[in-house]
């Protein structure tokens, strides 16, 4: 994939569609050790925390990839083309506990520019980020009821911010 660094003042995305419609792949652990997993996420955010560009990711605790978050320091984060979303709901369903399924979803790891977490040689976007700041979910601070259903098995969310460090994409997300 062609992909350019893009400065984060240019960087160009429909956040809730690009979440919610295309879906994130997010990646921790060490590409050279060959020790990493992934998963698709589709809630997480962009913004700006502690005067630095964040991405906010959320991990339920029984996740493979959870693991890996707790243990590297970084993450990243990648978008893919409308092809590759077999890949990408595979990669959402599938444990990596139970064998190779990035293989099996036939994408293409890579060594990131700034991170030990690879991205992905398919990807139209690659975000990398260093962890700055986690948390647990506490239910009694939902304020809306209907947050509560999406944890029947009550196995809420850590939060995970991660500072931007690099943005690498296809000419589209360059506004």
């Amino acid at each position: 994939m062609n992909r350019i660094s893009i400065d984060i003042e240019k960087w160009q995305i429909k956040p809730h569609d690009l979440w919610d419609n295309q879906w994130l792949l997010l990646t921790s652990g060490d590409f050279s050790s060959g020790e990493f997993n992934c998963m698709t996420v589709g809630w997480g955010s962009f913004g700006t925390m502690w005067n630095k560009p964040f991405a906010m990711v959320v991990v339920r605790p029984q996740r493979y990839t959870y693991q890996f978050m707790e243990k590297y320091p970084d993450f990243s984060l990648c978008a893919f083309q409308g092809e590759d979303q077999p890949a990408l709901s595979l990669l959402g369903k599938k444990s990596g506990r139970d064998g190779n399924k990035i293989k099996l979803a036939g994408l293409t790891p890579i060594a990131s520019s700034q991170i030990q977490a690879p991205i992905f040689q398919e990807a139209i976007l690659a975000i990398e980020c260093k962890k700055t700041y986690w948390h647990d979910f506490n239910p009694q601070h939902f304020l809306a009821g209907e947050i509560h259903s999406k944890y029947p098995l009550k196995d809420y969310h850590r939060v995970y911010f991660g500072e931007i460090l690099t943005i690498n994409a296809t000419e589209a997300f360059n506004g």
